[in-house]
């Protein structure tokens, strides 16, 4: 508490800025107005879109700079960085260059957590594999600070973590881009083509993803996929443990019947509740980490009640024979071919939406094998249609592709054509943003509509 004290009284005596007013921001700016801060919020969104939870914060002496013109007279001496702005954006660079000090939530988080903490990051499964790390330790009697990315800011809970407890925190690249600590354990699950909208390249996201490893020291643990291409050739300075679904690995693998350690089976592979192979990654790398922490019995606890988070290959309902699946995190065309990997039959396949500049040409050969019927809208659909098209295993028909122009009108058109047996997948191989303000929302409302059917 004396740590966090000291960090935000010395902030009184300069001028503050935040830079978003989104989830992650809102508890730091009541933080730094509780400290007597004299703190400016900044954010494109215009006043008459703002939540009444953001002008709450003005009531309360946050002085607001919204709209297009939001970053300009950036003239703060603290800048708390936005997860989604780049740190290289002209007005942030500026401001570096004449002095201010550009950090963000989460570095300040890192500062200032009196807990170890276990950061995962990855380009699919970080959610899961966070989430189920969380339970683990849960089951063995831990106490758990689970947050970041996944959702829940921990800034504003330091003060009631305690030594012995532990923060469980999710990373995106966009957090990891400009951090400068790295958790006592990192974990990242795969890495593949994503957010290049965003980065400038393939190789400025790979080194944002190793900021999670970075600034470890030699009593640090750093847990990475064998079977990645990119991650199988990270190297750390303290202790590596490598998973792998394909073969024994130092740290944990699947041997086809069960995920075991060098020594010893941890878990039986029929007790996982998850489908799909994609989730047996996700386990062997949180019983990695957790079991730095826990006994395997918490593992196998987990592995025989944990049903799975929102939105990840999420049965909505069963109607008329039909089942029907919510994956709205799929926002890769990685994540849609785990997804597709899942089910043992051919699939009624619902995708598209927002460009993120990532290539699809690895989704055609997995549509042909495994989709019976495509459904296509948002602004990557003929991107989808092509990546199909072109590929050697297509042929006119098979699958059959639609463009159904919306999102909704896609759901309708697969919930219209699907008969008793059939698994209609929402699972769109692209972000939510150009009809949807993130896949969650995007997610509920595939989950309204197959409700209402």
């Amino acid at each position: 508490m004396e740590a966090f004290d000291r960090y935000f009284t010395a902030l009184r005596n300069k001028t503050v800025t935040v830079l978003g007013l989104g989830v992650s921001n809102r508890p730091l700016v009541r933080l730094l107005l509780r400290y007597g801060c004299a703190v400016t919020g900044r954010d494109r969104t215009p006043r008459e879109k703002l939540s009444q939870e953001v002008l709450a914060l003005e009531a309360h002496g946050c002085r607001l700079i919204l709209g297009d013109g939001y970053l300009e007279n950036l003239t703060e001496q603290v800048i708390f960085r936005t997860p989604g702005l780049h740190p290289d954006t002209p007005a942030l660079a500026a401001a570096r260059e004449r002095g201010a000090e550009v950090t963000s939530e989460m570095e300040a988080f890192f500062t200032l957590c009196p807990c170890p903490i276990i950061g995962v990051t990855g380009s699919d499964g970080k959610t899961t594999t966070t989430t189920l790390i969380a339970e683990m330790l849960k089951a063995g009697g831990k106490t758990v600070w689970l947050g970041g990315n996944i959702g829940t800011p921990l800034l504003d809970k330091c003060p009631r973590m305690a030594a012995e407890d532990l923060a469980v925190v999710e990373l995106s690249s966009f957090q990891l881009l400009d951090m400068k600590h790295s958790p006592h354990i990192a974990v990242v699950t795969n890495l593949a083509p994503n957010h290049l909208d965003v980065h400038k390249d393939m190789a400025e996201y790979v080194e944002a993803k190793k900021n999670i490893f970075r600034y470890q020291n030699r009593e640090d643990l750093l847990i990475l996929n064998a079977d990645n291409g990119l991650t199988a050739g990270f190297t750390g300075v303290g202790r590596t443990l490598y998973f792998s679904r394909k073969g024994p690995a130092n740290g944990a693998w699947c041997d086809g019947e069960a995920l075991r350690r060098p020594d010893r089976v941890v878990i039986a592979k029929s007790d996982i509740l998850l489908p799909g192979e994609h989730n047996v990654e996700n386990y062997l790398a949180a019983l990695l980490a957790a079991g730095e922490y826990v006994p395997d019995e918490a593992a196998r606890q987990v592995a025989r009640s944990f049903r799975g988070v929102e939105h990840r290959i999420e049965l909505v309902r069963t109607k008329d024979g039909v089942r029907y699946y919510n994956d709205s995190i799929a926002s890769s065309p990685t994540r849609t071919l785990a997804a597709l990997a899942s089910f043992p039959e051919k699939v009624l396949l619902i995708a598209g939406g927002y460009d993120k500049h990532i290539p699809y040409d690895p989704l055609g050969p997995a549509v042909c094998r495994k989709v019976k019927k495509l459904f296509l809208g948002g602004a990557t659909g003929d991107k989808i249609r092509q990546a199909v098209e072109s590929c050697p295993e297509y042929t006119p028909g098979a699958p059959e592709i639609l463009d159904c122009g919306d999102f909704a009108a896609a759901v309708r058109a697969a919930a219209a054509a699907a008969e008793p047996g059939d698994v209609v997948l929402m699972s769109p191989a692209s972000a939510a943003f150009d009809q949807f303000a993130n896949f969650a929302v995007r997610g509920a409302v595939y989950k309204k509509i197959v409700e209402e059917l």
